[in-house]
C-alpha cells in the first residue's frame, strides 16, 4: 500500500490542541515569541495553518499561554533546585547563580520579547504581570525567612525581591544584547544582594555550584 493510500489517524481534539500548543512552545524556545506565527507553528506541529487557527482561533491567546507555560515551568525548576538548599543565604545565592549561569539565554529572549509584544497584546500583558508576581513572590518569600531568621536586616522583602529580580533581569537582558557572558556579573550581584537585604558580607556566594553550598551548609551545621 502506497504512503498516500493509507488512512489517516484522526487524533482527539484535546491530543492535537495540546500537540499545537507544545509544537508553539518549541519555536518560542527555539526563536523567540515573535516568531510565533500560525505558518510556523503549523510547521512546526505538521499540520495546515487552517488547523491551528481551528484549535487556536487566537494568536494572542496562544502567545500568552506559551508564554505562561515556559515561565512556569521555569519558576518550579528554580523553586526544586533551591529548596535542596539550606538556609535563606545560600537559597538567594543558588538563586542568583542558577539565574546568571548563562544556561537561560533561550528564556531571557522569551522574557524580553514578552515585556515588548505585551505592550500590544493585553492577554500577554496579564500573563507577564502575573508571572513577574510568581517571580516576586519567590524572592520575597525567601528574603522574609532570612529575616525571620536572622540572616538578613531588611524591613521591606517585598520592595528588595522586587529590585533583585530587576538587577538580575537587566543585567541577563544586557547580556544577551551584547553577546557577553552575564556570569562574570553574578559575584557582583550578589554582594549587591548582601547590602540590600542587609546580610554579613560575603554570605551570598553566587557562583558556587548549588551542590558545593550543600556541602558548605552541612560543614556548618556538623561544626
Amino acid at each position: 500500500m502506497s504512503t498516500s493510500s493509507r488512512p489517516r489517524t484522526r487524533k482527539a481534539p484535546a491530543e492535537r490542541a495540546s500537540e499545537i500548543v507544545a509544537a508553539a512552545a518549541a519555536v518560542a524556545r527555539e526563536q523567540g515569541l515573535s516568531a510565533l506565527t500560525l505558518r510556523a507553528v503549523a510547521e512546526r506541529a505538521g499540520v495546515a495553518p487552517g488547523l491551528v487557527a481551528h484549535y487556536q482561533p487566537s494568536m494572542d491567546d496562544l502567545v500568552a499561554r506559551v508564554y505562561t507555560g515556559l515561565v512556569q515551568e521555569e519558576v518550579r525548576e528554580v523553586e526544586r533546585l533551591i529548596a535542596e538548599v539550606a538556609g535563606p543565604a545560600q537559597r538567594l545565592g543558588a538563586l542568583i547563580d542558577t539565574l546568571m549561569n548563562g544556561d537561560r539565554e533561550e528564556l531571557t529572549v522569551v522574557w524580553v520579547e514578552g515585556w515588548a509584544i505585551a505592550r500590544r497584546n493585553e492577554v500577554l500583558a496579564r500573563a507577564v504581570r502575573e508571572q513577574m508576581q510568581h517571580w516576586q513572590s519567590l524572592v520575597e518569600t525567601i528574603v522574609s525567612d532570612g529575616c525571620r531568621t536572622g540572616a538578613f536586616t531588611t524591613t521591606e522583602p517585598g520592595e528588595v525581591a522586587w529590585q533583585l529580580i530587576g538587577m538580575i533581569d537587566g543585567l541577563n537582558a544586557q547580556s544577551l544584547a551584547r553577546g557577553t557572558d552575564t556570569t562574570r556579573f553574578a559575584q557582583r550581584t550578589a554582594r549587591a544582594a548582601e547590602a540590600l537585604v542587609g546580610a554579613a558580607p560575603g554570605t551570598l556566594r553566587a557562583g558556587s555550584p548549588p551542590a558545593r553550598l550543600r556541602e558548605s551548609a552541612e560543614t556548618s551545621v556538623a561544626g
